[in-house]
């Protein structure tokens, strides 16, 4: 039986309202999956779902209830909202009725295996990349642009992104929502920056970073072989050290008058001249 859920003020309702904020989720070790394409993608990965809410009276399609059916398979225990009650917990301004929690997962560095992710991409059952691909993103500031470069990344063939000292939660329901649900494909992990830099040496991965004040370009920079791109913040860009430490520092060119790019177009330029020279 189905619990129907009705009233605004109902302890469920107030709790799906509190994990739109940082940290009611990470109290609660929960945040929130809004959409059909995302909790689908969360579902093939064997995500695990302990919630469901819905509410027909927003839906698109036709196979939400397959979809329903197949997370109550799954575990996930389904709630019925009225209009008005999903509308209240909605995040999106128009929600297409699906409404899922998931408990959050810390990935550590240690957890990414070289060696396999240098035999297959991320869901490919054949080799991908002869050597392991990576993006590396630093403080990025906006979780719509954090969404949008996981969606790159998984895009490019990458083996992994990590997160280096991180402004925006990666499991923010914009970051979830932008990513299309590939946060639930990539393998993600969220590290300080010398941390990082220390394992990737470590590794023997070379790192090449992206930034207007050097002369490289990256067309002309070798991003064949064992690699992370290094791409900074939206506002300030890469900080001190990885300008220090990066291996290489490439730029992407400009003829007009801006003196920058959006950081999620940067990053999709950038790994794709990667994938171009790697001959993927």
């Amino acid at each position: 039986m189905v619990e129907k859920i009705s009233s605004l003020q109902n302890p469920r309702v107030k709790q799906l309202v509190k994990l739109r904020d940082r940290r009611p989720r990470d109290e609660a070790g929960m945040f929130l999956v809004e959409g059909y394409r995302q909790i689908r993608r969360a579902l093939e990965k064997n995500v695990t779902l302990t919630e469901v809410y819905f509410s027909r009276d927003w839906f698109l399609g036709e196979n939400e209830d397959a979809l329903l059916a197949q997370a109550e398979a799954a575990g996930a225990t389904l709630f019925e909202l009225s209009k008005d009650a999903f509308a209240k917990v909605a995040y999106r301004e128009r929600p297409d009725g699906l409404l899922a929690v998931a408990p959050q997962w810390h990935r550590k560095l240690d957890d990414l295996n070289v060696a396999d992710l240098a035999e297959a991409g991320p869901g490919s059952p054949t080799p991908a990349t002869k050597f392991p691909f990576l993006l590396v993103v630093e403080a990025i500031e906006k979780p719509g642009n954090l969404g949008t470069i996981l969606r790159s990344a998984d895009a490019a063939g990458c083996d992994a992104v990590i997160v280096c000292d991180p402004v925006t939660d990666i499991f923010n329901p914009n970051v979830v929502r932008a990513s299309t649900g590939v946060l639930f494909s990539v393998p993600l992990v969220v590290a300080e920056s010398r941390e990082v830099h220390a394992w990737l040496k470590q590794n023997g991965i070379r790192t090449a970073a992206t930034t207007p004040h050097t002369d490289n370009s990256y067309t002309q920079t070798d991003l064949t072989g064992p690699l992370a791109v290094v791409m900074g913040s939206e506002q300030y860009g890469l900080s001190e050290f990885w300008m220090k430490n990066a291996d290489a520092l490439v730029r992407i060119p400009m003829a007009g008058q801006a003196d920058s790019l959006n950081v999620a177009m940067a990053t999709i330029i950038t790994l794709f001249e990667a994938v171009r020279q790697r001959g993927a």
